[in-house]
């Protein structure tokens, strides 16, 4: 950015719609985990009912929890116990349920009493952990509905409750989403890692740099003439947005790696007719997927089925062996296979160990696997693992089965020799694939964020090749609003319900 041009234009324009810095507030610090949202866009639904639902899971089980979020939930929980007092706050007591109409008995129950704002929601809440049948869970529900000012929940309300009353950020909420739809071991860290706020916290620290050069560039708008501004402060904001256009590209190149860990990586088996794809696919997923036959083409179609590989979550596909086909429904099959090996994220390259020199095999080797020394016909993006299969057929103590052959592992489907070092394997393509949540930078989950980085990103090239102070001020400010939006700042409606409508009723 040339900032002599810049500012000796500006000033020649100077009074013709230039901003102030009366124009400009800094962006609004997130406040006490008591304190209510401000401009979120997100009020609650219906915020002045107290609403009320089962929190734990559907069916027979030992307890189960039921929740109210609301002003009346004091007065619920008076309305259901005996004694009528309300518990010491976060303490649990041990309570007679009775419906408050009928004074029927209903459970011996625990129940907790959470004022606000000291609470989940950031309201009064209660909580009964009652016995888990579902009459007893049903007697309950049906208690509350009779109290005034008591009504079902609806999907996710309790999350955006709190959302909304600032006890959660909108990458949190998110987060706790992604925590309880987790499977995998990668999938629990990343989670964790977000709904502690990890991600949230790297947007606040970005918004503030940018906040910092905003200040800088409308200060020389409105005072650039006198002789109170120090020396070089254009060059410190161009200074600092270089060194965010850095940080926000490097995220974005990321990006596909944290979706994939939240959706699961794509892991392809192929290889040729008989060298033990299926078996590899039914051993990996624990059940029995593919038909496994010793005839060749058995594999007609693609067999999907998603997996827990190493602690990451993948879909498994199962394809049928590359070769010509001996007629229209296997060569359909193969060109099935084909298109699915363009598409995998990773590819599981099954040979038999005892028949490396089959042309099946050697025409495999020379069109999917990289021999040594020649071109890789995949993209450069794609990782392939090589297994030979059928180790049990070589001879004990043998050499080699081909010395010319790239890096590869040896295995036994039959009897599983070699699966550890193969799930080993697996673990660290996975986690180059899918990116490792234990370490590094938190990850971009969601195209949601993607979207928002890269508009930031936009906002800030615009920023450099504009010569206007005032328009470089505004795209500071556009580019300072997408970051917003990724925590909740600004967010529209229809984007909440997306975000609110995958939790179950009770969260």
């Amino acid at each position: 950015m040339m900032i002599e041009n810049r500012g000796a234009l500006y000033q020649s324009r100077r009074g013709v719609g230039g901003a102030s810095c009366q124009d400009w507030k800094p962006p609004r610090q997130r406040g006490p985990r008591s304190c209510t949202r401000q401009g979120s866009g997100a009020p609650a639904p219906g915020s002045g009912a107290t609403i009320f639902a089962l929190s734990s899971g559907q069916g027979r089980c030992g307890i189960a929890v039921i929740r109210t979020s609301g002003p009346s939930s004091g007065h619920a929980l008076r309305s259901l116990t005996a004694p009528r007092d309300l518990p010491p706050a976060r303490s649990a007591c041990l309570r007679l349920l009775s419906h408050p109409r009928s004074g029927e008995p209903l459970d011996h129950a625990l129940v907790l009493w959470f004022p606000g704002p000291q609470s989940f929601t950031g309201e009064d809440c209660a909580e009964f952990h009652v016995h888990g049948g579902p009459a007893v869970v049903s007697g309950v529900l049906q208690a509350l509905g009779s109290v005034p000012g008591l009504r079902p929940a609806e999907a996710g309300e309790f999350t955006r409750r709190a959302f909304a009353h600032g006890k959660l950020s909108l990458t949190e909420v998110e987060g706790l989403a992604d925590l309880i739809h987790a499977e995998t071991e990668a999938q629990r860290r990343q989670a964790l890692r977000q709904l502690d706020g990890e991600l949230g916290h790297l947007c606040h620290g970005w918004a503030k740099t940018l906040t910092k050069a905003l200040a800088h560039v409308e200060a020389y708008i409105d005072f650039g003439e006198d002789d109170n501004l120090e020396e070089g402060v254009l060059e410190q904001a161009d200074s600092q947005v270089r060194e965010l256009e850095l940080a926000l590209s490097a995220h974005l190149r990321d990006a596909r790696r944290g979706q994939r860990l939240r959706s699961g990586a794509h892991v392809v088996v192929a290889g040729p007719p008989n060298a033990g794809k299926s078996s590899l696919v039914n051993l990996l997923s624990r059940k029995p997927v593919s038909i496994v036959s010793p005839e060749p083409g058995t594999t007609r179609d693609v067999l999907e089925t998603p997996v827990d590989l190493a602690g990451f979550p993948a879909l498994l596909s199962d394809t049928a062996g590359l070769r010509e086909g001996v007629g229209p429904v296997e060569q359909e099959g193969v060109r099935r296979a084909r298109e699915r090996l363009e598409q995998a994220d990773l590819i599981l390259a099954v040979l038999d160990a005892s028949d490396l020199a089959s042309p099946s095999s050697c025409n495999f080797l020379d069109t999917v696997v990289v021999r040594p020394g020649a071109g890789s016909p995949r993209e450069n993006s794609q990782r392939l693992l090589l297994v030979l299969n059928k180790s049990d057929l070589l001879p004990r103590g043998g050499p080699d089965p081909r010395p010319d052959l790239p890096p590869h592992l040896l295995l036994s489907c039959l009897t599983g020799e070699g699966l550890n070092g193969l799930l080993e394997a697996l673990r660290k393509e996975l986690a180059e694939v899918c990116g490792d949540p234990s370490t590094g930078p938190p990850l971009l989950t969601r195209v949601r964020h993607q979207h928002h980085l890269q508009g930031c990103l936009d906002a800030l090239g615009h920023y450099k090749q504009t010569k206007d102070l005032a328009l470089a001020a505004e795209a500071l400010r556009l580019a300072r609003g997408h970051l917003g939006r990724i925590t909740g700042g600004g967010g529209t409606e229809e984007v909440l319900d997306i975000i609110f409508r995958d939790f179950c009723v009770g969260k």
